[in-house]
């Protein structure tokens, strides 16, 4: 098994425990790879839009967006965390996302994203967590995720691990270690089943590419549809 951990920050504070702590039970079962941002990732998207006419390769990022990619495609569990920053993912976690922006469905996205497993670990002072978990999961579910949990808490209390009341650390420990059980327990030999959501955001685009390729036949997403067979019958959650 194989897990990919995306850290929306290089800080070691109490996210980066909970990470940690899900963790724990796996470290002798998977193959862990873990990017810390922004150090592995540190370059804002140009909007040059090389990426989306098809030269990924030639982005000015590529010798580190294209690990990170490798790693995720690779992977049976994404974890991505990230802190509350001024009520979303940290700017870290956002400028890493841009970089996939042509991995959305409505472009060229990857077919072993479709039945891919991923958690969304965030933790805030009061509140930003639904929108935190928002920013990460709009791009997971337009690469083609269906399975996507999240946990998120509510410390309201100091920042620092060792000084949040002991009752409150151990119900959040419980938390985590309930969670990191329900995910211990898949099986990964199984591709995650897609859900009809997912399954209609493709239907639509689709549509939509088989009406940009007759308007022009060398449409890189058009051809990149085609090519994958989705035109036709072929489905990226199948086989």
């Amino acid at each position: 098994m194989k897990i990919t951990v995306i850290n929306g920050t290089e800080w070691k504070g109490i996210t980066y425990r909970l990470k940690e702590m899900f963790l724990e039970p796996f470290k002798d079962k998977a193959e862990i790879t873990e990017f810390y941002l922004p150090r592995d990732c540190p370059g804002f998207c140009a909007g040059c839009k090389t990426c989306f006419f098809g030269a990924q390769d030639k982005c000015k990022d590529a010798n580190y967006v294209q690990p990170i990619e490798k790693a995720m495609l690779e992977a049976d569990l994404l974890v991505f965390t990230s802190p509350v920053y001024v009520y979303h993912a940290s700017g870290a976690m956002k400028a890493m996302l841009d970089h996939f922006g042509y991995r959305w469905m409505p472009h060229r996205p990857a077919k072993e994203m479709f039945g891919k497993r991923a958690l969304i670990l965030t933790q805030c002072l009061g509140g930003g967590a639904s929108s935190t978990i928002k920013d990460i999961k709009d791009s997971l579910s337009w690469w083609g995720i269906s399975y996507i949990k999240a946990l998120s808490f509510k410390l309201m209390s100091d920042i620092k691990w060792e000084n949040i009341p002991e009752k409150k650390r151990a119900k959040i420990t419980a938390a985590v270690e309930k969670k990191a059980k329900k995910f211990l327990n898949i099986d990964y030999g199984k591709k995650s089943r897609t859900n009809l959501i997912t399954k209609g955001k493709f239907y639509v685009v689709r549509m939509l590419q088989t009406g940009l390729g007759k308007k022009n036949p060398e449409y890189t997403d058009f051809n990149y549809w085609k090519a994958n067979g989705w035109l036709d019958k072929v489905r990226p959650w199948k086989g």
